[in-house]
């Protein structure tokens, strides 16, 4: 049995700032766990927030788009599985893999369904209720084509599960919900979770360069902590996430409560240490 990994990074993994870097240290974990020997490529820069996959024995490959001498890198390694981080990867790089490697077993990690996030985006812009009427659109004829050139695809919730399969005649057999996992470092800590009340403010979490998390922190600031403050004016909003962007340091406002922390590297301790969590995701 052909034990190696392949995973093709649309950017190197960064967990300690954004959901998706998790959710790919997760599966890179799951298959060390299994005795896969895993490689992992990207033409992406690497970034201070970056993990160090070599701490996990995890090889790292620095490839090229559009290149040929992706081909001989992957037909050196041999994979046996190749996992593309979402579908923009495997438009990159899976008609080379097919033509290198064509019994190799193709995964796409879909992180979460972009046409379904464009659609949510859409129907917002246009006050619509009804995301329906936005789901057929460009993103999702492309990302629905590289589901069906995979063998498995994995998707992280059971409404775009059901969505493939119901509303895009998918092969539930091409199909793998797939949530984050969670890892036992994490649930051993519950037990020592303070009581209520030992906790105090509220919290927001998530990197500002993903679109709608910065659309949730301007409804927050405009439309939600108004009315919460009216309510509980000695409480405080603190927003923790990576890339904090000018614009967004405009917003912090002491007199208000509305506190702009940025990145943090603890996040589970600013988790632990509030109240109540405020995530009000319009699309996404």
């Amino acid at each position: 049995m052909n034990n190696k990994v392949l995973i093709i990074g649309l950017l190197w993994p960064e967990p300690n700032a954004t959901a998706a870097g998790t959710r790919m240290m997760q599966l890179i974990r799951f298959f060390l766990e299994q005795d896969y020997q895993i490689t992992f490529a990207s033409a992406a820069q690497r970034s201070d927030l970056s993990a160090d996959l070599s701490e996990l024995s995890v090889m790292s490959k620095n490839i090229q788009l559009n290149h040929s001498g992706f081909d001989d890198f992957i037909k050196e390694l041999d994979p046996g599985i190749v996992i593309f981080d979402r579908f923009l990867a495997e438009e990159q790089y899976g008609w080379r893999v097919n033509e290198t490697c064509p019994g190799a077993i193709r995964i796409l990690d879909t992180e979460d369904l972009h046409f379904l996030r464009k659609a949510r985006e859409s129907a917002l812009a246009q006050n619509s209720r009804e995301v329906a009427p936005f789901l057929k659109n460009d993103t999702a004829v492309r990302e629905i084509a590289s589901i069906y050139r995979c063998d498995l695809s994995l998707v992280i919730s059971p409404f775009e599960e059901k969505l493939l399969v119901n509303s895009f005649n998918i092969n539930p057999e091409l199909i793998l919900y797939l949530p984050f996992l969670m890892e036992s470092k994490h649930t051993d800590k519950l037990a020592d979770l303070p009581h209520y009340e030992q906790r105090q403010h509220f919290i927001s979490m998530g990197n500002f360069k993903h679109q709608p998390n910065w659309d949730a922190v301007l409804s927050l600031k405009k439309n939600i902590w108004p009315l919460i403050r009216q309510n509980l004016p000695e409480a405080e909003l603190h927003i923790y996430g990576a890339y904090v962007s000018k614009a967004a340091v405009q917003l912090h406002n002491e007199k208000e409560g509305f506190i702009i922390k940025g990145w943090i590297q603890d996040k589970q301790k600013a988790f632990m240490q509030a109240r109540v969590l405020l995530a009000p995701l319009r699309f996404g």
